[in-house]
């Protein structure tokens, strides 16, 4: 399920509960609004809406480092591609295989990551030709020590690149526990239906409703969104990559 769905149901089961509330306002006895009670559910709504504020804070923190880690791993994958590629040109030409070979991997990962949108990314790099260019780099036979020392300092790229690409892969699962989430929407019905059912039956309180079951609503989106860092409307620029194959083979 997509996150923008996800919030579109979440707006109107918390617009749902506060107006459905609003409206069984007007047959509840008088005793069951009075200023007593009144003050009663505002406390316990009190300690409700603050462990919703944690939960929720948490879950903003989670995705956004999901987000934050993943934009970090392509750029300073970006930059990775870009040294292999000056440290295999001063190598000389017997690395130009080699180097052919990179900027195909590196074409390869961006459609991988950033595919056309008729379908996801692919964040999986066992298809990928990654390991064909290690193999390229063990077959050259430097004459000097020079040549040595490059192709050692290449392969210790190489595989801090397939490492960091595994790495990239294991942490696509998300960091959103769907029960947390779903725990955390049952406390905002339960306080919207607080809201509604103490607001006066009209529209400048039902308009205040509807404003905060859009706010709450997009920052479930965003909170989905930034956990998937790929897809969505919200996702990674290949910026980096582009720029990084801009500067392969020269």
């Amino acid at each position: 399920m997509s996150p923008l769905l996800i919030g579109c149901i979440a707006f109107l089961w918390l617009f749902g509960a506060g107006y459905v509330s609003n409206r069984l306002r007007s047959i509840l006895p008088d005793h069951h609004l009075n200023a007593d009670t009144k003050d009663t559910v505002k406390l316990a709504m009190g300690l409700v809406a603050t462990m919703t504020a944690l939960v929720l804070g948490l879950l903003v923190a989670s995705a956004k480092g999901t987000y934050d880690a993943e934009k970090a791993g392509v750029v300073s994958m970006s930059a990775k591609f870009v040294v292999l590629d000056r440290v295999l040109a001063h190598y000389g030409p017997e690395a130009k295989p080699a180097r052919d070979l990179l900027r195909e991997v590196v074409g390869q990962m961006r459609d991988e990551l950033w595919p056309d949108k008729s379908r996801p990314s692919q964040l999986d790099p066992s298809k990928s030709s990654g390991e064909a260019l290690y193999d390229a780099l063990q077959s050259l036979e430097p004459g000097d020590d020079a040549r040595r020392l490059l192709k050692t300092e290449g392969l210790q790229i190489a595989f801090a690149l397939g490492q960091m690409r595994w790495l990239m892969f294991a942490q696509s699962g998300g960091s959103i526990s769907g029960p947390l989430l779903a725990v955390v929407l049952c406390w905002l019905s339960i306080l919207f239906f607080s809201f509604g059912l103490f607001a006066p039956p009209n529209s400048t309180a039902l308009s205040s409703l509807l404003v905060s079951a859009l706010s709450v609503s997009g920052a479930i989106f965003l909170i989905l969104e930034l956990d998937q860092p790929f897809d969505g409307l919200i996702h990674i620029s290949e910026t980096s990559i582009r720029l990084a194959m801009d500067h392969l083979g020269r």
